[in-house]
């Protein structure tokens, strides 16, 4: 990975919390003044959450994209699109009430509205044709497919009129004609997306900053990615999954997550030359520097439930041909731009992988402190390469989990292991402190804990479906002083 042997650090948000008069945050001005408060404050990362369309039946999760390749056009910025003479009213008629709370009703409705209007205002160039026809391997089905399931009263693939769902060739080339603009609009959305996304990434590397981006393992099965290649996943002959992806009971759940994603049939994929995955990894590369593989483990084994089931609590192990496949992907990144997720119940063959391939993985310091000097997630433990969180998106704010989750043993060690009375005032910044210190080459705080915000301003809570991905960070919540703090902490730990 480039730059592997420097130590950096940065700041984890997703796009869509970051500050915005829009009721969310965007790739344009957003993204760019908080661009500039990383810069001021010596950081070198910005870490952000999976960049693909979500949907309202998900709690609007980025990870569970209706695309594997598209871009979430909630993240195109108005005031750009008014730059360009695409949208010529008032900006005002766009805004929305500022709260922490992202509300997606509203935004969708809104932005919507003004991507009618940018549309109609719209004149097709070269460059639009250019984008086309270079992103023709995915942008051709996911704009069909958009299409076809609005026309279709928005039902899985699954439901469509036979033809259609066989992706039938004469039935396919004349719903293209009927539904000419319907597919236009979405390609013109995605054409802008691709652009302000784009710029974006250059304007942080411009200022020295690197983009990490997060690459989900699964598809949702109501995805012009499993429409279009049924050949790529472990479906029956009408489209359902045979097996479905999970991850088994654990301490925290006795019922396992039943995540319910369609398993991938990787003897396919193997015999393709892992063609689909590389072509995956190289478009989210334009975007990003540095890719964060969710869930890691399951390129090595992968949990899988039989469909049809109420629980996790039954299932299978299954190998993958694992270094056939990262054997591939080197040959195509030979830098190997990765960090692995690794967190969970970790095997020894996931390590053995990791560690041949000389991929960072994570270590989270929220689950340091159980007491135990052995324990891997303290900084005293590391191996490089390492990346450390304070926490993630799917962990309580470090100030909610010093509330609500350190327990009085953790307090005490945590205590005797920075030598110092912690308090709920300081506690953000003696755990941003600690990573910041450590030998981590990489070190990544949330920028809630950044802000010392407490529990109310979670990202996710994982295993509940409502409530979750609204996180939004208001203009008054920038404190320019804390982030002067991170500065002063960054670089006296040379980062």
């Amino acid at each position: 990975m480039r730059g592997k042997n420097i130590r950096k650090s940065g700041v984890l948000v997703h796009i869509t919390s970051l500050p915005s008069k829009f009721g969310i945050g965007d790739v344009g001005y957003s993204a760019k003044n908080f661009i500039d408060l990383l810069k001021n404050s010596s950081q070198k990362l910005m870490q952000i959450l999976p960049i693909g369309p979500t949907e309202p039946f998900f709690d609007n999760s980025p990870y569970h994209s209706v695309s594997a390749f598209a871009i979430n056009p909630l993240f195109i910025s108005l005031e750009k699109l008014k730059e360009e003479g695409l949208l010529e009213s008032n900006l005002s008629d766009y805004e929305v009430v500022e709260s922490n709370i992202v509300p997606f009703g509203e935004v969708i409705e809104n932005k919507f509205r003004a991507f009618g209007v940018a549309f109609k205002n719209f004149k097709e160039s070269d460059e639009f044709e250019k984008f086309c026809a270079e992103n023709s391997f995915w942008l051709d089905d996911y704009a069909n497919f958009t299409a076809l399931k609005k026309r279709f009263g928005n039902k899985p693939w699954q439901e469509w009129p036979l033809e259609f769902k066989n992706r039938d060739k004469v039935a396919l080339n004349l719903a293209k004609d009927i539904l000419k603009d319907e597919i236009r609009f979405v390609k013109f959305l995605q054409f802008i997306a691709y652009k302000q996304l784009l710029e974006m990434k250059a304007y942080a590397n411009e200022n020295g900053i690197e983009i990490i981006g997060d690459l989900p393992i699964y598809v949702d099965l109501d995805s012009p990615d499993v429409w279009a290649n049924r050949e790529l996943f472990n479906l029956n002959e009408e489209g359902y999954p045979i097996k479905v992806a999970g991850v088994p009971p654990d301490y925290f759940n006795e019922n396992g997550q039943l995540w319910g994603n369609p398993v991938y049939n990787w003897d396919k994929h193997k015999e393709i030359g892992f063609e689909w995955w590389i072509r995956r990894i190289s478009h989210l590369l334009k975007f990003v520097d540095i890719v964060r593989i969710d869930h890691f483990r399951g390129f090595v084994a992968y949990y899988a439930i039989d469909a049809g089931r109420e629980n996790a609590k039954v299932g299978d192990w299954i190998r993958v041909p694992v270094y056939e496949f990262f054997d591939a992907i080197k040959n195509h990144f030979p830098s190997m731009p990765f960090i692995a997720e690794d967190l969970g119940l970790i095997t020894e063959d996931v390590v053995e992988v990791i560690e041949h391939y000389n991929i960072p993985n994570m270590r989270i310091l929220q689950f340091a402190f159980d007491g135990s000097p052995e324990n891997g997630y303290l900084p005293h433990n590391y191996k490089n390469p390492t990346v450390v969180y304070t926490g993630t998106h799917d962990h309580n704010t470090t100030v909610g989990w010093f509330k609500y989750e350190l327990t009085e043993k953790g307090k005490e060690y945590l205590e005797k292991y920075l030598g110092k009375a912690i308090t709920i005032q300081t506690i953000n910044f003696d755990l941003i402190r600690l990573a910041h210190s450590s030998i981590a080459q990489f070190s990544i705080v949330p920028v809630q804990d950044v802000l010392g915000l407490d529990e109310r301003f979670r990202v996710n809570t994982p295993g509940t479906s409502t409530g979750n991905w609204r996180f939004k960070l208001k203009f008054s919540d920038i404190d320019e002083e804390k982030f002067l703090q991170l500065k002063e902490i960054t670089e006296v730990y040379g980062r």
